[in-house]
């Protein structure tokens, strides 16, 4: 089996290293990633709770050191707003961002006292915008369960509760921001795939026009030439000449026919070749066989829905880092080892397969659990009729 080694998540914000390397570091350039990067709209309305702080500093200790965070902390909230933005640039530049909002948090320190507790929500979410999820988690998890103990014993049991908070909805903006931009990349993935699929079918088309219709022309020039001069010397052999071209011609339509009628058809091997694209574009190891059995035609079309169907939810829903996909004579498998189905999902798309699966004589399992996700698709002696129609995926 071939397998894609998974994509850290990290890389499916930036897209490839030409791309975020490719990023001007400009405020417009900025501002423009921030749009793109899908979670602007989720770190604008967080921003507001910066005037917590403000406020406490102003009830407690008006003055300069007031004055001075009211200056600070506006600028935190533009730092911690374009943090999306910055999420799409490298990795020494998302560092020097979280160096950068880290510092400012730290300088707040003498301004604000305890309260600075109060930020622990904002920089909960620059470690998840900002660093590998990876490292993001567990420092961000640390930090949240420190901010509590110092509330608690500080007696600013509000910044415990935005504490939290901000764990809660750090989490929120990073797995929505994940989901946006992995919809994205799928929907590239497949419309790129699309392209080459048309490419490739063109490609097999001028192949199969050549082998099939310039042997087919060549033989019918020699029979044309030897009919011609044997037209007057030997009738008989002249017509059996024509018969041949008949029957040339007609079995060189018939294969024209069967090449342009597979234009758009379903095949196992061509959707085992783009499940290992879409797989690798969203970050899961992909193990796939690299040869099929001899199936028919319309099995192999079938199995190639049932691949289809379980590698789109398994990019959509499963959170897997592992995908299985196995082809048997009658069978077919996609596997992950993900969440299973989320509870309240529409299975839309499994009803219709499982529909087409019976008309076709077999039946559809779908066994899901929280350690994953088996689809198999079962069609008994269905397998053993016909041509075969595919080797190698």
């Amino acid at each position: 089996m071939r397998t894609s080694p998974p994509t850290e998540w990290g890389a499916w914000m930036r897209g490839s290293e030409e791309e975020a390397a490719a990023r001007p570091l400009t405020p417009r350039a900025i501002h423009r990633s921030a749009v793109e990067s899908g979670g602007l709209a989720f770190a604008v309305p967080p921003v507001l709770f910066v005037l917590i702080p403000i406020v406490f500093a102003w009830i407690e200790a008006p003055g300069i050191g007031a004055l001075l965070a009211t200056l600070v902390l506006p600028v935190y909230g533009l730092l911690f707003v374009y943090a999306t933005g910055i999420g799409l640039y490298p990795l020494r530049v998302r560092l020097a961002w979280f160096a950068l909002c880290t510092a400012l948090i730290l300088l707040l320190v003498p301004l604000l006292g305890a309260n600075v507790l109060y930020m622990v929500m904002f920089q909960a979410m620059t470690h998840v915008l900002l660093l590998p999820w990876r490292w993001a988690v567990p420092t961000m998890l640390l930090m949240s369960v420190t901010v509590v103990v110092l509330a608690m014993v500080f007696q600013v049991y509000i910044a415990a509760g935005l504490a939290v908070m901000g764990t809660v909805m750090a989490w929120g903006i990073g797995y929505g921001i994940r989901q946006q931009v992995l919809q994205e990349q799928l929907e590239a993935a497949q419309h790129r795939n699309a392209v080459l699929a048309v490419a490739a079918e063109r490609e097999r088309i001028g192949r199969d026009l050549h082998d099939l219709v310039g042997h087919s022309l060549t033989s019918l020039t020699i029979s044309a030439q030897l009919a011609r001069r044997l037209l007057d010397t030997d009738p008989e052999a002249a017509r059996a000449q024509l018969a041949h071209i008949e029957t040339t011609v007609r079995q060189a339509l018939a294969d024209v026919r069967a090449t342009a009628s597979g234009m758009q058809t379903v095949r196992a091997a061509t959707e085992i070749a783009s499940a290992r694209t879409v797989l690798s574009t969203a970050g899961i190891r992909a193990e796939v066989p690299t040869a099929l059995p001899p199936l028919h035609d319309d099995l192999s079309e079938l199995f190639g829905y049932v691949i289809r169907e379980g590698i789109t939810n398994i990019v959509r829903h499963s959170r897997a880092s592992r995908a299985t996909i196995a082809v048997d004579p009658d069978a077919v498998t996609v596997q992950d080892d993900g969440i299973g189905i989320p509870a309240g999902t529409g299975r839309t798309g499994l009803r219709g397969l499982e529909a087409r699966v019976v008309l076709a004589g077999g039946r559809l399992e779908v066994d899901s659990s929280g350690t994953g996700t088996r689809l198999t698709a079962r069609m008994g002696a269905a397998s053993d009729a016909g041509d075969t129609g595919e080797g190698t995926a």
